[in-house]
């Protein structure tokens, strides 16, 4: 088959389509990319694929939408593809009325997580919710990560015909290990971080919603050092942090125990140097992140929400708290980091149970497998 990929962002094509888009290349299709432009965009061209620009708005300008529209159906009947594969939220949406447009042959969608949420006031959830519903009018098949998420397509019918797969989420399992103690000390003596101290890490966006400012606060009663990776997209419309960050830089107690690492391409070495790892999110839908921290034999603190729930066993690889608490926050990652011995026997459990569920590989076969079935 001729396929398409399309997102919204290059930073998605790069880190989280890649891996498939190679999977259905070995499989004998031809698949191209398409996604706003950008740098990372040239290291998915570097792999070998095509990658069409098309401008898509992580936002609500119906005038940008229709234009993207336009501009995708214009393509979608140049290329003449026999499935047209839709992810995140804004660019599924008007990927899928284009391609429905188009007379695509084959639509399929990945929820990577919906928008709507548990936490989401009423009339927001519901208006989003009925979006969903419309795009679902035109999707053959509908992928979620998480077990929850399909369970709630399914009750919603969000599909057509109800052809709605839990399909997990993975990494490569061989890039994410324990550090030996060289290596340990280096990447630590690289962020002016002690061999003895108590590293957290956490991996996300620099927005609200990912739980920065509670667990900001949940550092204050914790004797330990925190590693912040992540950036803020420039297509993010989420709400920012840039104040806080400032003024958690110059706090006197937080400032010289808080890294803030931006944006890094060595997430191994990073997380095999770290004790904990945490994510604190107000919504995810299957994190990949805390995946990755499994894998490396870490104990997770991650936030009581989908997704997160289904990866992290609460009391055997981690503790779950409570949305927006950081007193529960700052209580389960003082467990952890005072009881060494807790710690591994957590991280260890954690390892095993990601090597079982979220090989990277597992993952990819899986969807191609239900792709063919269409």
């Amino acid at each position: 088959m001729k396929i398409c990929q399309l997102c919204a962002v290059d930073f998605t094509l790069y880190h989280f389509l890649l891996p498939l888009m190679e999977g259905m290349r070995d499989a004998g299709h031809e698949v191209i990319g398409v996604c706003a432009d950008g740098a990372l965009a040239t290291k998915v061209r570097a792999k070998g694929f095509r990658v069409e620009n098309v401008s898509i708005a992580r936002s609500y300008d119906l005038k940008r939408h229709a234009r993207t529209a336009k501009a995708l159906k214009a393509l979608f009947q140049r290329e003449r593809f026999d499935l047209v594969h839709v992810h995140t939220p804004v660019a599924a949406m008007v990927g899928r009325y284009a391609a429905w447009r188009a007379g695509v042959p084959k639509i399929v969608y990945t929820a990577h997580g919906f928008y709507f949420h548990e936490h989401m006031k009423l009339p927001l959830r519901a208006a989003h919710i009925g979006l969903e519903w419309l795009g679902g009018r035109v999707t053959d098949m509908l992928f979620t990560q998480a077990e929850e998420d399909a369970e709630t397509a399914r009750r919603l019918n969000l599909c057509r015909g109800g052809r709605v797969h839990a399909i997990g989420n993975g990494v490569e399992a061989a890039q994410f290990q324990r550090a030996d103690a060289a290596a340990r000390a280096r990447t630590r003596a690289q962020l002016r971080t002690p061999e003895d101290a108590v590293v957290i890490t956490m991996i996300g966006r620099l927005v609200a919603e990912k739980g920065y400012v509670e667990l900001f606060e949940a550092m204050r009663k914790n004797n330990a050092v925190l590693w912040v990776v992540g950036d803020r997209l420039r297509s993010d419309h989420a709400s920012g942090i840039d104040t806080i960050v400032e003024a958690v830089k110059k706090d006197l107690a937080l400032g010289p125990r808080i890294r803030f690492l931006g944006y890094r391409q060595d997430v191994p070495n990073l997380l095999a140097a770290s004790d904990i790892f945490t994510l604190p999110s107000y919504r995810e839908g299957m994190p990949r992140s805390i995946i990755e921290a499994m894998m490396t034999g870490l104990p997770v603190v991650a936030t009581d929400i989908r997704g997160a729930r289904e990866e992290v066993i609460d009391d055997e690889t981690g503790f779950l708290v409570p949305v927006r608490n950081p007193a529960a926050l700052g209580a389960a990652l003082a467990k952890l980091v005072a009881d060494p011995s807790l710690r591994a026997r957590m991280g260890a459990a954690g390892r095993v149970r990601a090597l079982d569920l979220y090989d990277e590989a597992k993952v990819v076969r899986r969807e191609l497998d239900l792709i063919a079935s269409l």
